[in-house]
């Protein structure tokens, strides 16, 4: 299974994807955790320790292995380079693992335009491409906000799409976003998950003002979760009834995707 989580930023992306990729875990899955921003906090929301967490950085800012592979320089414009570039070593070589998730940072391209076509990005597209795995496999791809992500596609090949949502017009605006452009690449599979939901009512409208996208469940605002990030644990392990609701999620979704 592989998923892509999205959203506007600060709605609980990395929240959810890191509390999805333990659930995977203790269920006996093998899970690769793909931290996709710019400033990545994955390892964090997953407890990684300080000494695995040195040991990562994003692949984006790999300027020798992007020259190595694709035969330029990061940054250079103009000239031929590969554009299917060899990575199939590159998630063994550049992740760590801890409490049975491997987690690998990916980084971004630091260019504006939907049509940017550079080494670095080529070396990202093709790593996202590789990664297929074999039928109990999870991977979860924390994406960086908002929609651009979709209009370079870059999660086309992915089995679903969960869109990540608090219960304000704003953030189901770039949802209606999201689901246009994935709607755009094929990409069919996409299910909305409201984050920091206070009380029925805010449920209820999720349900009521969702852009066309099936709701797949939901977790409730706790201020545990803050409480998490301060002293540095992670949230699956420090706020038991979100584990519960993000294995419900996971249940939910593996149902809909049979």
């Amino acid at each position: 299974m592989k998923l892509a989580i999205s959203g506007k930023g600060g709605v609980g992306k990395t929240t959810l994807a890191a509390l999805l990729a333990q659930v995977y875990a203790d269920q006996g899955h093998v899970v690769l955790a793909v931290d996709a921003d710019p400033a990545p906090c994955l390892a964090g929301a997953l407890g990684f320790p300080e000494e695995l967490r040195r040991l990562l950085r994003p692949i984006a800012e790999m300027e020798g292995l992007i020259e190595e592979r694709t035969g330029a320089k990061p940054g250079a414009s103009g000239g031929f380079f590969t554009i299917n570039p060899r990575v199939d070593d590159l998630p063994e070589r550049f992740s760590v693992q801890y409490q049975g998730v491997r987690l690998l940072e990916m980084g971004a391209v630091d260019k504006g335009g939907s049509g940017c076509i550079c080494p670095e990005s080529a070396l990202l597209k093709a790593l996202m491409t590789h990664l297929l795995f074999r039928k109990d496999d999870v991977l979860i791809l924390d994406m960086y906000a908002g929609v651009e992500h979709l209009g370079r596609a870059t999660v086309d090949f992915v089995d679903a799409l969960l869109v990540v949502v608090e219960p304000t017009r704003r953030s189901l605006g770039t949802a209606a976003q999201i689901k246009q452009l994935a709607n755009d690449i094929g990409l069919e599979q996409i299910w909305l998950v409201g984050n920091k939901v206070r009380h029925p009512e805010e449920a209820h409208f999720l349900e009521a003002t969702s852009p066309g996208i099936p709701v797949l469940g939901w977790l409730p605002a706790d201020l545990m979760v803050q409480e998490a990030d301060r002293l540095g644990i992670p949230v699956y392990e420090y706020v038991p009834s979100l584990r519960q609701v993000a294995a419900q999620l996971a249940q939910n979704l593996e149902e809909k995707l049979a």
